[in-house]
């Protein structure tokens, strides 16, 4: 008996944004992504692609704040529905992805209690932090500040805790971008693999929201 594919749609249109496509949790990193943000595509291309997940996303809007926002929120409904009850997923996922001399750590899990953290333990702190605070991806306007809003909707309508840690930060935005959104797919991979061993869902509550 083939087992169910665990897939969703996306589907967000509000008065200031039209977004949509469908996720796919059992993928082969399948992605076509289309938004106003170049920065956002790449990423999310990375961590549908690292993450084995089949990701179609299309997006138009208004405002910059407005459709990062809304596809934050959109995706992370889209990861929720997918999962559905969660039952027998491993829930915790962690991986470490280097770039160059990037090292972004990220710690992921399917708590159904939204958490995002970033900690920085890269002995160029001084430096990553300047980067965090006044870098932009290539030459546009995307900033550190611009992903995390991103983040911080996903995390917040997907039921996720995300803790992730630069522990090298020797670059620049882009590098430090891309090995957080690669880290958070291979993480995501693990924590949404069936562990056929686990029988419903993996808290001993019997649910996670």
């Amino acid at each position: 008996m083939s087992k169910e594919i665990r897939k969703a749609k996306i589907n967000r249109k509000t008065a200031e944004v039209n977004i949509q496509g469908e996720f796919n949790v059992d993928g082969s990193g399948k992605t076509y992504v289309q938004t106003p943000f170049e920065p956002l595509n790449h990423l999310l291309t990375l961590f549908a692609f690292h993450g084995l997940f089949d990701l179609k996303l299309e997006a138009k809007g208004d405002l910059q704040h407005h459709i990062i926002e809304d596809m934050g929120i959109a995706l992370g409904k889209a990861f929720k529905d997918a999962l559905g009850d969660k039952s027998g997923i491993n829930r915790y996922g962690s991986f470490s992805v280097t770039m160059d001399k990037v090292v972004v750590e990220v710690n992921v899990d399917i708590s159904g209690r939204p958490t995002l953290s970033g900690t920085i333990t890269a002995e160029d702190k001084d430096e990553v932090t300047q980067v965090l605070a006044k870098g932009t991806f290539d030459d546009t306007n995307f900033t550190y500040e611009t992903a995390k809003e991103f983040l911080e909707a996903f995390i917040q309508h997907a039921g996720l805790s995300l803790v992730y840690n630069i522990k090298s930060g020797e670059g620049d935005l882009h590098h430090l971008l891309e090995a957080l959104f690669k880290a958070l797919g291979k993480a995501l991979d693990q924590a949404t693999q069936i562990d056929p061993r686990r029988k419903g869902i993996p808290s001993t509550k019997g649910i996670i929201d």
